[in-house]
């Protein structure tokens, strides 16, 4: 009865006589209908043109507006769904459909394991410009598991429940090699997304970055800390991209309602990390396990916080479970300090090999100091790291020895 131009799920109502609904469009914009009749009409609409329109069983009257049928779950309704229409996620399909953006990437990959494991549907986007399909080779054949070459700049038109929007490049040699298009792809993709998660009214959890602090003047960083970031230095194609995408976030949180997430990451690693990305574990460990001389910039003395790639995993996962209410900031990170001269001295131990250590100067807008305060994750998401340095390092360097 109804149709839009994107695919969309079976949706049914019962209106009562001049009864009002809203109907989504396919940009996340609503439109407006009424019925006048003189009793009760039961309307069934789909869009999706897979198979001829067959209303939903409604078994007791009630009275709802259309909506995906997962937002109506936790209410308390009357009606009563028949089990026949797996399509909705009943019957043979009882998990969620998740979108994760940059789901071939480092953490991207381990984050799709991980929601199959717990039995979702994964749809996972990437354009592969900092990635890699290896990442996730070793799951295109599970039948759960659907892979997509996209570009988050430009529109997607799916239908899902959840969706963990992680692409951006996020280390320096990748996101300062395109800064327009890195500039784009966190405020262009967040748009998108976002315009995606109101029309299908999803979750939607933004990974945001510890780099919104830029070199912070309060340590350790706590959520409410504004930053001090240097908007027009090398680094602020990035810096100032996630503090856009945050922005967007949190506008269409008061504006739409949306259920919205925000975590912002510290330093992670572990295996899967491109090898030559430019991120300080991955560098230290590359040059140990060839034998060469391991760069520092500046003097060592600066610090970072290292978490391992499970233990963020689980922070997200744990985040996007949360009530409509938390939104976040919430900081995801080890609050561990080490200093780059402690952190090259012990790969040099684990990889057991006797590489020098050579002194280069520091770069533009490099953080002096880095260190997540992680108190709203304890409360609010009974989440702390448990996987300690040395044994994150073992996992890490047998990975980057075995590949």
């Amino acid at each position: 009865m109804f149709a839009s131009a994107t695919r969309c799920h079976l949706s049914t109502a019962i209106f009562t006589p001049g009864s009002a609904a809203r109907i989504p469009d396919a940009y996340g914009a609503e439109g407006s209908i009424t019925i006048d009749v003189a009793s009760e009409l039961t309307i069934g609409y789909d869009t999706s043109l897979r198979r001829p329109q067959t209303p939903l069983k409604i078994e007791e009257p009630c009275n709802w507006l259309p909506r995906r049928p997962e937002t109506l779950r936790p209410e308390p309704l009357s009606c009563k769904i028949s089990p026949w229409d797996s399509d909705l996620g009943f019957g043979m399909f009882d998990g969620r459909r998740v979108l994760v953006t940059g789901g071939a990437g480092f953490i991207g990959s381990h984050l799709c394991d991980r929601l199959l494991q717990s039995g979702h549907e994964v749809l996972c986007v990437d354009n592969f410009y900092s990635s890699t399909r290896c990442n996730v080779e070793h799951l295109l054949k599970h039948p759960r598991f659907e892979l997509i070459r996209h570009d988050v700049t430009f529109p997607l038109y799916v239908e899902v429940d959840e969706i963990y929007h992680l692409a951006c490049p996020a280390s320096p040699v990748h996101y300062q090699r395109d800064p327009v298009q890195t500039t784009k792809t966190a405020v262009h993709g967040s748009i998108n997304m976002l315009g995606l998660a109101k029309r299908t009214r999803a979750r939607i959890l933004l990974t945001s970055t510890s780099e919104v602090y830029g070199d912070p003047e309060v340590h350790p960083q706590r959520e409410d800390y504004w930053g001090h970031v240097n908007p027009i230095g090398v680094r602020a194609c990035y810096d100032e991209g996630k503090r856009a995408a945050e922005t967007l976030f949190f506008d269409y949180w008061r504006q739409h309602d949306l259920t919205i997430k925000v975590v912002r990451l510290f330093n992670t690693y572990g295996p899967r990390m491109h090898p030559r990305d430019g991120r300080v574990v991955s560098n230290f460990v590359m040059s140990a396990l060839r034998g060469e001389s391991l760069t520092i910039y500046g003097d060592g003395t600066q610090t970072r916080s290292f978490c391992y790639v499970d233990d963020l995993v689980d922070g997200l996962v744990r985040m996007m479970g949360t009530s409509h209410a938390v939104t976040g900031p919430v900081n995801l990170g080890n609050p561990g300090e080490f200093t780059i001269a402690e952190l090259a001295d012990l790969v040099i131990e684990l990889t057991g090999t006797a590489s020098a250590v050579e002194r280069l100067p520091l770069p533009a807008d490099d953080p002096v100091r880095r260190q997540p305060d992680i108190t709203l994750a304890r409360k609010v998401l009974d989440w702390q790291p448990t996987v300690q340095l040395r044994e994150g390092l073992l996992h890490t360097i047998d990975y980057f020895r075995s590949s």
